[in-house]
């Protein structure tokens, strides 16, 4: 009986230590993918900037909403969007590893063919306030080329006629006015 007993005790310590250790296994795995993948998505080697967005609580869908979020408010700001516009947008997600099969390109699909609320745009500049200090002038200026670089290839999608009215509407120069004012640098 004893000799049962100290089996069962064996076991019970056994799978409560292997149970722990692979917790923090599986947590140090899903830390490394999380890693991966938010590299992949900044397109940055630098680990202290990825160290940064980690403690921040940055992950990879959050990089994605602050990459697509302006480029959506740009795309709609005239109350439509059309096939260029889309197509526009489609690009930069996939740039950013937002394949089709992915629920980011799904929530994507959703901003393209239904006008976001105005709260999404809002929310997005709220948001970029209270993290913006936290990243230095050079990883601000970075990040604002690429957002206002992205934000205009989306804006010049559509319009203009022949060379002669602007590609940019005045309510997307708005929004993209926005943007600069939001993405100061200093």
């Amino acid at each position: 009986m004893k000799k049962k007993s100290i089996f069962a005790d064996a076991r019970t310590l056994e799978d409560a230590f292997f149970t722990k250790e692979n917790a923090r296994l599986l947590e140090q795995l899903k830390e490394k993918q999380k890693r991966e993948a938010l590299r992949e998505m900044v397109k940055v080697e630098d680990e202290t900037f990825l160290d940064r967005l980690i403690e921040l609580g940055i992950g990879p869908e959050t990089v994605l909403a602050l990459t697509l979020v302006p480029l959506i408010a740009v795309a709609w700001a005239d109350g439509t969007l059309d096939g260029r516009e889309r197509d526009a947008i489609i690009k930069a997600a996939e740039e950013k590893g937002v394949s089709p099969e992915t629920a980011g390109h799904q929530l994507l699909e959703t901003w393209l063919s239904r006008r976001p609320e105005r709260e999404l745009f809002d929310s997005w500049k709220q948001y970029v306030r209270d993290i913006w200090e936290t990243f230095t002038d050079e990883e601000r200026q970075r990040m604002r080329e690429r957002t206002l670089d992205w934000a205009l290839a989306v804006a010049e999608a559509s319009g203009g006629f022949l060379g002669v009215i602007s590609k940019v509407s005045p309510s997307e120069r708005v929004v993209i006015k926005e943007l600069e004012n939001v993405l100061r640098v200093s």
